[in-house]
């Protein structure tokens, strides 16, 4: 099993009252120990036959990570993260070549790669790139999950584990400076236990200015970012049997796109697009346009219980409801796509608007023997999307491509009297039932055999009803089931070595 070790190097200004954490203690054979919940329980990272990278909470910090959007460097092997394009905080997630390619303003698709934050699933691309809260760790899951995870994760899971309330007081604050007049600042309160309750507040402010300058002045650049997050867990142990964990989050996500520099002029750009490609970066973007804040809203509520009903049983329930409103106002490829007529209207500013709200619910019952080791479970996930899109042109060439103007039509722009090109919903109903179990002979302690299936019932529906700024009605429903069967045999080598063979699928 390969030890996984975390990069980056980072610049922070300060830190306040952060008493020191004991580490983790290190195995007989030198290696760090490292707890996962990559197989619904608790496991030694070493001893969990999964193709799986963990980036803890010290990784984190040491590469400044403030979002999943920051790990698209590439450093973690067949994880790839990328922001949809006009829409940064709306993150396409591939792993092993799988999930990466998702149009995020669709609401009747699923990406192929499941995001998971404490057990709950998190059923839109819109959101992922919001402010991390006090992670304890990262696990990115390779291959197909469809076992234990369920739908959507054909080419792994990211599950985010947060950091739990302590019962023991610790202030922890920290401020940053960085480039293009970046600040951050995050405090972690954990407050001391009071009787059986235990509360732990959690807040983000992380903010940057544009790192490409608009051509048209008075109006915001490209490539800001204002990420904004704050989260209450509330901990109450009533008995050594029972844990319940409420957790409320509410994250305020604000950017603008990336500009899409015009390297090389193509046979329709105008004059001032010729003179203005360039294989080396540009700091001011050729031509300019209105430019706002895409704004992404997420909030949710999760409640955890895990009730010991003996040493060796375990009934754990996770329940949530989650909310997210995201909008997209995007002037990213005006340079790259705008093309030159005489007196033609162009900058199209892509202005789209997604609404979701979820509720799920999981039941896990996880228990074991010396030689046996097993969980079974219940899932159930209700989702309804709807989305909507604008498409104005809002500037207006010259006879001559040497300079342009506003658009008149759409200036001063007031979307609410701009077409509504595109709109949608779509619901989205799933149950799940899934079942796993470890044997570990008595005979022969180094094998262990895995068996796992799950069965899913899922059903959309779904209606486009405008198309081209036209009344439509296309619409869908549609219902199907699915197994999806997963076997592992795994062989220890020695305490700190192990081998497997895995095979699963997913859908």
């Amino acid at each position: 099993m390969k030890r996984h070790v975390g990069h980056a190097l980072v610049f922070v200004v300060g830190v306040l009252a952060a008493p020191g954490q004991a580490q983790p203690s290190p195995d007989p054979a030198g290696l760090d120990e490292v707890v996962v919940t990559a197989q619904k329980r608790e496991t030694n990272l070493q001893d969990t036959p999964i193709s799986i990278t963990v980036l803890s909470s010290t990784s984190l910090e040491d590469r400044q990570a403030i979002s999943l959007g920051s790990l698209t460097d590439g450093a973690i092997p067949a994880l790839r993260v990328a922001p949809f394009v006009g829409r940064s905080s709306a993150l396409n997630i591939g792993i092993r070549g799988v999930g990466a390619s998702f149009d995020a303003n669709q609401p009747a698709r699923d990406a192929g790669v499941g995001g998971y934050v404490d057990g709950v699933f998190l059923g839109r691309s819109q959101g992922l790139g919001t402010a991390l809260l006090d992670v304890e760790r990262i696990e990115v899951l390779k291959g197909p999950q469809g076992t234990l995870f369920g739908r959507n994760t054909m080419g792994g899971a990211v599950n985010i584990v947060t950091k739990a309330p302590s019962g023991d007081f610790r202030l922890d604050a920290r401020m940053g400076l960085s480039n293009f007049d970046g600040r951050s600042g995050v405090v972690h309160v954990d407050l001391p236990r009071i009787g059986d309750l235990s509360i732990k507040i959690d807040g983000l402010i992380n903010e940057r200015d544009g790192t490409t300058t608009n051509a048209v002045s008075g109006t915001t650049d490209f490539n800001t970012w204002s990420k904004r997050g704050i989260r209450f867990a509330a901990a109450w142990q009533p008995s050594d049997a029972i844990d319940l964990q409420y957790a409320y989050d509410h994250s305020r996500d604000a950017t603008t796109p990336y500009h899409a520099q015009l390297l090389v002029a193509g046979p329709f750009a105008s004059p001032l697009q010729r003179d203005g490609a360039s294989l080396t970066r540009r700091d001011t973007s050729i031509l300019g346009g209105e430019q706002s804040d895409s704004v992404g809203k997420t909030s949710g509520h999760t409640l955890l219980l895990d009730w010991r009903i003996d040493e060796a049983l375990t009934l754990r329930s996770i329940s949530s409801y989650r909310e997210l409103d995201q909008s997209q106002l995007d002037q990213g490829l005006i340079d790259a796509i705008s093309t030159f007529a005489p007196n033609r209207p162009f900058a199209r500013y892509s202005v789209a608007n997604v609404g979701q709200d979820q509720t799920s619910q999981e039941f896990q019952l996880i228990g074991g023997t010396d030689s046996l080791q097993y969980v079974v479970g219940a899932f159930y996930y209700n989702e309804s999307v709807n989305d909507d899109a604008q498409s104005p042109q809002l500037n207006l060439w010259n006879a001559t491509g040497t300079a342009y103007t506003k658009n008149p039509a759409t200036n001063p722009l007031d979307l609410s009297r701009v077409t509504i090109d595109r709109a949608s919903k779509a619901e989205t109903e799933s149950l799940g039932v899934f079942g796993q179990a470890t044997w570990t002979p008595a005979a022969m302690e180094r094998l262990h055999l895995t068996l796992g299936a799950r069965y899913t019932e899922d059903s959309k529906n779904g209606k486009l009803f405008t198309v081209n700024g036209a009344p439509a009605s296309f619409a869908f429903d549609s219902s199907w089931s699915r197994v999806d069967p997963m076997v592992t045999a795994a062989w220890d080598f020695s305490d700190a070595e192990m081998g497997f063979s895995k095979w699963s699928t997913g859908f």
